[in-house]
């Protein structure tokens, strides 16, 4: 089947499909499916299961640079709020067992859809550029392991080789027609663990003979707050949240554990070793003091390392997303949008893509694509933005289950920016090679 660019109308159809059936990190099968499909009509030389649900699509074009554009397609285990007619009814169990609705309430679905509508574009454009294009659909994005789940399934070696350049993007809620492209660190490093402390339970009535281990959970929770306050200074930054304490089925029932899941955002080597040396103290201590049988256990969740764009490869690729938002100016103003590359500080939010350049040792750029109204923006200063806090009203941050980014133009632009981007690294020095 010959290639052609997909429309507006078939990238929305496929951008609801996906939207409607959110799939839960390292079970993406029908997404991973639909992918496989849609490359191989397009000619691309396909590659299944890597790091067990991944798709890579490899498009040879003669000899030049081998670029890889990156898109994650992990759904996540929340409850959809939204209201769209096309919001997911899906449900499924997570892996610690809990029956939960699913959604794609961090925009994977907007990435899948953006990445095939490029891989099509330059399928059907071939006499545009020159040298091999990888594209990568990665698992398991949310928990932190697909990109090296990938990697070590031998993502290099099975599609032909290591790559020049990893390129991607993120929608983010920020207005429709600007993008955000930070050089250097530009994502946080992440922690995620599991603690259990241990109690001895018993009745509610004789809490005497029992060491109470929802008491001793409520005072670590509330110590814990006061890591970064008092042991991460004033130029440095961090964040301790704990996310979750489970503990007991009845009211008169002491349970004899309690668990708490912890995450922790840094930004430097040295801020990250000491928040995480301090939780550990602070949770033992608190376990000690309040006699408990046995030490707490730890254990590891996810874990994701700070995120950084190599600063001469993010200012090459900078100028050519300019340009082609400029080119899109008529489209972005008719939604009440402006064009816009910005530099915003480095997000709290954590991703791993970073993990497919470092195994690969090269420049990665990765930029946050507007996916929101830029009527909701009217009143709101960009610059006090960090990309999913301090937001404008009628505007849900990631991971909401009232994230919904608006299909269009959302999808023709980021669809647009990815080709050029790859065309831009596909051309090489040959610039008599690009459009």
């Amino acid at each position: 089947m010959t290639a052609t660019p997909l429309t507006t109308a078939e990238l929305t159809d496929v951008y609801t499909d996906l939207h409607r059936h959110p799939e839960l990190a390292f079970a993406e099968h029908r997404t991973a499916g639909i992918v496989a499909e849609r490359l191989r009509g397009w000619d691309y030389e396909v590659y299944e299961g890597l790091g067990g649900t991944g798709v890579a699509g490899v498009l040879a074009n003669g000899a030049g640079p081998r670029v890889l554009l990156r898109a994650d397609m992990d759904g996540l285990p929340v409850t959809e709020r939204t209201g769209l007619p096309y919001a997911s009814t899906d449900t499924a169990t997570t892996p610690d067992g809990h029956e939960s609705g699913t959604m794609h309430a961090c925009g994977h679905d907007v990435h899948v859809t953006c990445l095939l509508g490029a891989a099509a574009e330059l399928a059907a454009h071939r006499d545009t550029w020159r040298g091999t294009l990888v594209v990568v659909f990665q698992p398991a994005e949310e928990v932190g392991g697909g990109a090296r789940a990938m990697v070590a399934d031998g993502l290099f070696d099975r599609t032909g080789g290591r790559p020049d350049v990893v390129l991607g993007q993120h929608v983010m809620p920020l207005p429709v027609g600007v993008v955000n492209l930070t050089a250097g660190p530009a994502m946080a490093a992440t922690d995620s663990f599991r603690v259990t402390l241990h109690g001895k339970g018993g009745h509610g009535s004789s809490p005497e003979s029992t060491v109470d281990p929802v008491v001793m959970a409520a005072a670590t929770v509330m110590r814990l707050q006061g890591v970064v306050s008092r042991e991460v200074g004033a130029g440095e930054s961090a964040v301790v949240t704990v996310g979750a304490l489970r503990a007991g089925t009845q009211a008169n029932i002491i349970p004899g554990s309690a668990e708490l899941l912890v995450n922790v955002r840094s930004f430097t080597p040295d801020v990250r070793r000491r928040v995480l040396a301090a939780i550990h103290r602070i949770v033992d201590a608190e376990a000690a003091a309040s006699g408990a049988p046995a030490a707490p256990d730890y254990e590891e969740v996810s874990t994701f390392d700070l995120m950084v764009n190599d600063p001469v490869a993010a200012e090459r690729t900078r100028v050519v997303l300019a340009r082609t938002l400029d080119q899109q100016r008529e489209r972005i103003e008719a939604a009440g949008g402006r064009p816009a590359v910005v530099a915003l500080p480095p997000l709290p939010g954590s991703e791993d893509v970073g993990d497919l350049a470092t195994a690969a040792d090269v420049p990665l750029v990765y930029w946050n694509l507007g996916g929101f109204d830029p009527a909701l923006f009217a009143a709101f200063d960009l610059a006090t933005a960090t990309g999913m806090g301090n937001l404008p009203d009628g505007v849900a941050p990631n991971h909401s289950p009232f994230f919904a980014p608006v299909p269009e133009p959302t999808l023709d632009l980021g669809v647009a920016l990815l080709v050029a981007a790859a065309r831009e690294w596909l051309a090489g020095d040959d610039r008599d090679a690009r459009p």
